[in-house]
């Protein structure tokens, strides 16, 4: 099988290349050279000369996730939420799994893959930075009676990391991601590269789909007119098969050439072309069998409605979920009152440097609620994982539709009248050395949120998942992303957590202070109520080496010390 970059730091920028859709309807424009008025941005003079003056004082190449961009040019959901345009076009995705001919299913997985990038707000817009800890869940009801289940979170602010988890059950289709955004400006423009993969599941054939995505581009941000693009490469690969594919994503020249043109070719595992592929991403895309020669539609995004997901009520919602949380800035930025938007984009990103400050003053380290690190089987992970980076941290493994559809909403709340078991705080884990005031740490406020340990290991079909980073700190077996099961050590003898086997322990968030070593039996009936064995246990990664200044932070790709900045778009 040749080797094919798996993420963007291999990828081939479209140098040679010759160079929509909005959220709530599609609208079809004639291409040619021209470009549509739906792509552009065109600003007023108090607009563009706050953007130029921003811009200005960068230097190309420099990072903009160190800048705080005027709230105009913002998109009215978070990135979390955005995500789920991989997922809107359940016409293309639900097929896959009925198709019996190899490569036909991985035609039918390009497909499904081209067929969401022309979901876009008008204009040039960015998403919302998402908050560390900050989540969104939603749902799809499909023609068939059956639904499609999302989650996602935050896992990483500096550098941004999203990682989200869709399933189908009764489709047998499973989706694991990570989106790792690097902006930069270019010069004139400014760029997203959208690093990370996102891995494809059927488990009816056992088959992956490891894909990534192109880069986009705003053109004319310090004059002339913005203008929206997509550029580079993208692939998909499947190693079960050896089927390849190797899509370009082409941005217009300055003297010839089309607006979001796309190119590439399906080949099979000793490299030869299969299938040609081309048309314009927001419009027809065309797929060509290079043996027979034959030419065909292969999706016309001008002309099919996407199907965004539902999500909760407001009001069902805890305040660090996605809609709730930029609930006001949203509703700021759609009513083009750019103070309203700015002022309270600014309360969000204040909170969250406070909550550092007190996880810094305290010795704590932060992670995240929903998922754990990718840990691989024997002999590492599997070529193109170490990027997911984080994966959903529940073992879902049922043997019915409806086992593993219990199994999904065990994790957090996703349909209506459904509500998170307690209110949501970042969950915090205790350093190695001890914070500067132990009695006070060792009392933990009212709101941190303490997990369960079974006392009885649940049924394989309804256990959630435990994979911890630490096997002193942690109870029971864990489900590696390759689906085979590590065990991991019991508690430590030394931890103050008692072990007496009818009374059981919880993992604290700091460190304990001592406990008696029985529990009456009203006490025991409290604790059995308020913290049943089958709630999801929070993961227990690897400890991060210990700072003195939590502030300052290591910049994964360049190596160099940062200064943390929160919540900055």
């Amino acid at each position: 099988m040749p080797h094919l970059p798996i993420v963007s730091k291999h990828r081939r920028s479209s140098v040679n290349s010759s160079r929509g859709s909005s959220i709530d309807e599609t609208r079809r424009h004639d291409g040619g050279d021209e470009t549509t008025k739906e792509d552009e941005t065109v600003m007023d003079s108090e607009q563009g000369n706050m953007l130029s003056h921003i811009i200005s004082q960068l230097r190309p190449g420099a990072d903009l996730s160190r800048v705080t961009l005027p709230t105009f040019i913002l998109e009215p959901r978070s990135m979390l939420e955005r995500i789920t345009n991989f997922m809107a076009h359940p016409e293309t995705l639900l097929p896959i799994t009925k198709v019996d001919d190899p490569v036909q299913r991985f035609v039918a997985v390009t497909k499904f893959y081209l067929s969401g990038w022309h979901i876009k707000p008008p204009g040039v817009k960015k998403p919302l930075n998402p908050i560390l800890g900050e989540i969104f869940t939603g749902y799809w009801d499909y023609p068939d009676g059956t639904k499609g289940y999302y989650i996602s979170e935050q896992t990483s602010h500096h550098p941004p990391k999203s990682s989200y988890f869709f399933m189908a059950p009764e489709h047998n289709i499973r989706i694991d991601g990570t989106l790792k955004p690097r902006s930069k400006f270019l010069g004139n423009s400014a760029a997203s590269m959208m690093e990370g993969i996102a891995v494809l599941r059927l488990l009816n054939t056992g088959e992956r789909f490891f894909v990534t995505q192109p880069n986009m581009y705003a053109r004319g941000i310090l004059f002339g007119t913005m203008k929206y693009e997509l550029g580079d490469h993208a692939y998909i690969r499947c190693p079960e098969t050896g089927l390849t594919a190797d899509l370009e994503f082409k941005t217009k020249g300055y003297f010839s050439g089309t607006y979001n043109a796309i190119g590439g070719y399906i080949k099979d595992s000793s490299g030869k072309n299969l299938y040609e592929l081309s048309g314009q991403w927001n419009e027809e895309m065309y797929i060509k069998d290079l043996t027979t020669g034959k030419k065909e539609l292969l999706f016309d995004a001008a002309h099919t409605k996407h199907t965004p997901p539902s999500a909760r009520p407001l009001e069902e919602q805890n305040d660090r979920e996605s809609q709730k949380l930029w609930h006001d800035v949203c509703e700021a930025v759609k009513r083009r009152d750019q103070d309203v938007a700015t002022d309270a984009k600014a309360k969000i990103e204040d909170m969250q440097r406070q909550e550092a400050a007190k996880r810094n003053s305290e010795g704590v380290d932060w992670h995240p609620q929903l998922f754990r690190r990718v840990k691989g089987g024997h002999g590492g992970p599997e070529e193109g994982e170490e990027d997911l980076d984080w994966i959903i941290n529940a073992k879902i493994d049922g043997k019915t539709p409806d086992e593993v559809v219990k199994q999904i909403l065990q994790i957090y709340a996703i349909l209506p009248g459904q509500k998170p078991e307690k209110q949501f705080n970042i969950p915090s884990r205790a350093n190695d050395a001890p914070p500067p005031q132990p009695q006070e740490a060792a009392q933990p406020a009212p709101t941190e949120t303490l997990q369960p340990v079974p006392s009885e290991p649940p049924s394989v079909q309804s256990q959630p998942a435990v994979m911890p980073g630490q096997q002193d700190s942690s109870v029971g077996l864990s489900s590696n992303f390759d689906g085979t099961t590590t065990t991991h050590a019991p508690l430590s003898k030394n931890s103050s957590i008692p072990n007496d086997p009818s009374n059981p322990p919880t993992i604290p968030l700091q460190k304990p202070m001592p406990q008696p070593t029985t529990i009456s039996p009203e006490n025991r009936e409290v604790i059995s109520r308020e913290l049943p064995p089958s709630k999801l246990l929070n993961s227990n990664p690897e400890p991060e080496p210990r700072k003195d200044d939590l502030l300052r932070r290591t910049d994964s790709e360049t190596q160099q010390e940062d200064e943390f900045h929160d919540a900055q778009s």
